[in-house]
């Protein structure tokens, strides 16, 4: 697919859930359903966290401020913001500079705003944008790492910018531009743009040991890359380093980045014995001769890192927050492999390998590490065979990160072929692991859990003894029966976007399923579900009415604090049980009469 088809399948898909939401009797901007599209493929290839749609554009004190979404790491400490610049154009369309820089600096000017408490102060509790500049003036002083990320449906110059300062912070400023978005669907990593010459960082070439490769697809390099330099490099290009790594930098909190932080700080010159390594692909690689007369490493042309990203953003956050930390006595283990390929389709594959079959120091999110597990594999495998009612269409389980994009690239060779596999499989039937546990998990009466956010409640649904996987039947009845769960949670959360719900939609989805749940859980026919693949409009009328009254018991439970801590609570799911809801009528077909 080029970049051309790609465009104009993009606004396909944008437009498609502008109409669907229409259908739904709802309204959605065509600038929001692209942020929307956008923000998902950045949650699901790791570049961000969970992302929530949050449109604001208004003046305060006579200054024009812009968002469009946020995310927001689970402990906390990071957070990203997305700022769209969106033409609705099906033609490849350049866009200036000057126009992303002002978008950006809307954004930063919301940051500031919400950082110092000036918006929290000035706008009303029930704005839909009040619940998030709390979180950024209570947890601003804590954050690690901040980015505004501006997406658009053009084409730009520049792919990111030099970081700001806002309120004290430093906050990297970064472009998803169409083209962008492209590289990465398309698993082809924007990888010459970047050109790293260890002479000009290191002062000389770095000692290697190079290995010509026994066939045409690469050489490879073992070499000890100095902290420093990396440190350097990450500080310099920032996550463009790591768009061919399959995860991001979570936090310095998790067990092993502590580790990693307190083995610079403790004990610098033992980290090459600590370390497994980090492992490098690149275009192009020239060597020269070190000052002893060994083998060196002079430049890397197309760098990426595809297996250590932890260790290198680590090693960069530790000596930000730790000036004293000595890098000049680290040294990481580095194997370099430099691709002969140029044929963007073999060499995508060979990358994925490579990502694949690198030893993992550490793996940001729970659920990478359990895509192998046999209960995902089953699921897989039955998602594979098992047809919807129609007896053509399948709901795609998407066991690996990525697979669905991925498997869309292989088999949608032409335009034809492509529209048939969507029809098949539209991104609508998609589900990740996260989103299975999130469906399961709210509708076994466990709110509270999925509100403590995707990989939180993941791992409690993989691990915990008493979650409820531990009961999924993995055959084909019980396979249906999930995909019903999966379709009311689906139904509700299109229920309450589409309401005048300004603050915690997931969660009021989540409380609003568990509740139903609890309610008809013995009589419902999940299989009438399956059946019909979507609820009734009997079932979606009463889960209207549930919601909104959710939305005011949430809100009453919170007490004027944020809905969305409140939520995580046991205690909270324990009012919402006790507080008066309207009966479940008669008449909804799901149901046992």
């Amino acid at each position: 697919m080029t970049l051309e088809e790609f465009l104009v399948q993009t606004q396909g898909d944008v437009r498609k859930l502008v109409s669907d939401r229409m259908a739904e009797g709802g309204y959605l901007k065509a600038e929001a359903a692209f942020t929307d599209v956008v923000m998902q493929h950045l949650s699901e290839c790791g570049m961000t966290f969970d992302t929530r749609p949050l449109h604001i554009e208004r003046k305060i004190s006579g200054a024009m401020l812009k968002l469009n979404g946020y995310a927001v790491s689970d402990d906390a400490d990071q957070l990203d913001l997305f700022v769209t610049l969106y033409a609705d154009t099906d033609t490849l369309q350049n866009i200036p500079d000057a126009e992303v820089v002002k978008a950006a600096e809307q954004c930063l000017r919301f940051l500031g705003k919400a950082a110092d408490g000036t918006l929290a102060n000035a706008i009303d509790p029930s704005d839909d944008a009040y619940e998030l500049c709390l979180t950024i003036r209570d947890c601003y002083a804590e954050l690690e790492q901040i980015r505004v990320y501006v997406i658009t449906d053009r084409q730009t110059k520049t792919k990111s910018f030099k970081p700001k300062e806002v309120a004290g912070r430093s906050v990297r400023l970064e472009v998803m531009d169409i083209e962008r978005l492209y590289r990465h669907w398309s698993e082809g990593k924007p990888r010459d743009e970047l050109v790293v010459s260890f002479e000009e960082i290191c002062g000389s070439a770095i000692p290697c040991v190079y290995v010509p490769g026994e066939d045409e697809d690469y050489d490879y390099a073992l070499t000890a890359m100095p902290g420093n330099a990396l440190r350097l490099l990450y500080d310099r290009y920032g996550a463009r380093l790591l768009e061919a790594n399959v995860r991001s930098f979570l936090s310095q909190t998790g067990k092993v980045n502590k580790g990693i932080r307190d083995t610079l700080r403790d004990a610098p010159e033992r980290f090459m014995a600590y370390n497994n390594g980090i492992v490098l692909i690149a275009d192009e690689a020239s060597f020269s001769r070190t000052s002893d007369g060994s083998t060196g490493l002079s430049w890397l042309k197309g760098m990426q890192i595809v297996n250590g990203g932890q260790t290198t953003a680590s090693i960069y956050f530790t000596k930000r927050k730790h000036p004293e930390v000595d890098l000049a006595r680290v040294r990481v283990p580095a194997k370099v492999i430099i691709l002969h390929r140029h044929d963007p389709e073999s060499e995508d594959l060979l990358i994925g390998d490579i990502s694949k079959y690198a030893n993992s120091q550490n793996a940001v999110k729970v659920s990478d590490l359990s895509a192998n597990k046999p209960f995902h594999i089953e699921l897989e495998k039955l998602a594979l065979a098992t047809y919807c009612p129609d007896g053509v269409g399948r709901w795609f389980y998407e066991r690996a990160a990525g697979s669905y994009n991925v498997m869309l690239a292989r088999e949608g060779t032409t335009p034809a072929r492509l529209k048939k596999i969507r029809e098949v499989l539209p991104p609508s039937r998609k589900i990740s692991k996260t989103d299975l546990a999130k469906y399961i998990q709210a509708w076994s009466g466990n709110p509270d859990i999925v509100s403590l956010g995707s990989q939180k409640n993941f791992d409690r649904f993989m691990s915990d003894p008493d979650s409820p996987a531990a009961s999924v039947s993995l055959d084909v009845a019980g396979y249906k029966q999930l995909i019903a769960q999966a379709i009311i949670f689906k139904a509700t959360h299109k229920i309450v976007l589409a309401g005048e719900f300004n603050q915690a939609q997931a969660n009021i989805t989540a409380y609003t399923v568990s509740w139903l749940a609890e309610q008809v859980r013995d009589r419902i026919s999940l299989d009438a579900v399956w059946q019909r693949q979507s609820i009734s409009p009997q079932l979606t009328a009463f889960v209207r009415i549930i919601a909104s009254r959710m939305d005011e018991v949430l809100r009453q439970g919170a007490g004027g604090a944020q809905i969305s801590e409140w939520a995580k609570k046991q205690e909270c799911w324990t009012k919402v049980k006790a507080a008066t809801f309207p009966p479940v009528p008669a008449g909804i077909p799901e149901l046992a009469r």
